[in-house]
């Protein structure tokens, strides 16, 4: 007999290994699949959670894919959750491809996901195009007035060139630069103005959704306006350099002259000091004259007459010649 000790160590342990297989068999799954019409097997579950795969990310989709009548299996799905993407956007891109009729099968959708792009939304994108608007453009025609402009581009996702395509900001580039360039060799602003729908066609007509993910439908201009004045604020920066150039050019011309000047006032100075010194030694050469001869005192007297001769001149000239005098 056994004891009712033993009855519930016998319960708790069928307790126990219920909730360990209900644990890694997912029953309410299971079933769901079944009444659903997908046949997914239990040892097939239980697989999953052993390969760390959640069962309910690869069953739900797959039920979604078997009622809206696509071909699929676990492995793909179970394949492409271990790479990283997701099951679900997957299926649902698969879906609406289907329901609009654009070809795209699952290894294709699976690419598009890993390369990181919203492949559900790049579905919806193929089906109704979408806009995209850009910053604020600005560019200076030939006149030298600046025209800002906003564009709003209408694209539609390209399936065969989403893995490996340019995506949005290319797009936005190479309309800025078209538009730049368009506006560029306008003549007038007052052109660009009048006329914003060449803009578009001139840009259109450069294919600029070459290499992009997207195809471009149209390209609108949804706001033009006039910006500065660029030409007459260059031509300013340029007059104040030509001033400073021409300011600095006179001031180093000033300052040569200044350092002539100097120079030459040394120059005067130093002829001056070499005359006093000549003039000194003249009284000394005289005497020595007297003493050796050379010179009598006639002679002497002679000088002194011309000298006080010279001296009256000069105090005549000057009276005469106030420039001389002030001299």
């Amino acid at each position: 007999m056994i004891g009712l000790g033993g009855l519930l160590i016998a319960l708790l342990l069928i307790i126990v290994l219920l909730m360990v297989f209900f644990r890694f068999v997912p029953i309410g799954l299971w079933i769901s699949a079944l009444a659903a019409g997908v046949k997914v097997g239990l040892f097939n579950l239980v697989g999953m959670r052993l390969r760390r795969v959640p069962p309910h990310k690869i069953v739900m989709p797959l039920i979604k894919a078997i009622k809206a009548g696509l071909d699929m299996d676990t492995s793909k799905l179970e394949a492409h959750y271990l790479a990283g993407g997701n099951v679900d956007k997957v299926i649902d891109a698969l879906i609406a491809a289907e329901r609009a009729g654009i070809e795209l099968n699952f290894s294709r959708a699976a690419a598009i996901d890993l390369a990181g792009r919203d492949v559900k939304e790049a579905v919806m994108v193929s089906v109704t195009p979408k806009v995209i608007e850009t910053p604020v453009i600005a560019a200076m025609a030939k006149n030298g007035i600046q025209v800002k402009a906003i564009a709003r581009v209408t694209v539609r996702a390209n399936i065969d060139r989403l893995v490996g395509g340019a995506g949005e900001e290319t797009i936005i580039a190479r309309v800025g630069e078209g538009i730049v360039s368009t506006v560029g060799s306008a003549e007038s602003h007052k052109d660009v103005l009048e006329n914003p729908d060449n803009i578009s066609k001139t840009v259109l007509a450069k294919g600029l959704d070459s290499g992009t993910a997207f195809e471009i439908l149209s390209i609108d201009i949804a706001d033009v306006d006039v910006g500065k004045n660029i030409g007459a604020e260059l031509q300013i920066d340029q007059a104040e350099a030509d001033k400073n150039i021409a300011q600095a050019k006179a001031e180093e011309r000033r300052a040569m002259a200044v350092a002539q000047e100097q120079e030459m006032k040394a120059r005067v100075q130093e002829m001056r000091a070499r005359v006093v010194e000549a003039e000194a030694e003249v009284p000394i050469a005289m005497a020595e004259a007297l003493r050796n001869g050379n010179m009598g005192v006639m002679d002497y007297y002679n000088l002194l007459n011309v000298q006080a001769d010279t001296s009256m001149r000069d105090n005549i000239a000057s009276a005469t010649n106030p420039v001389l005098e002030k001299e």
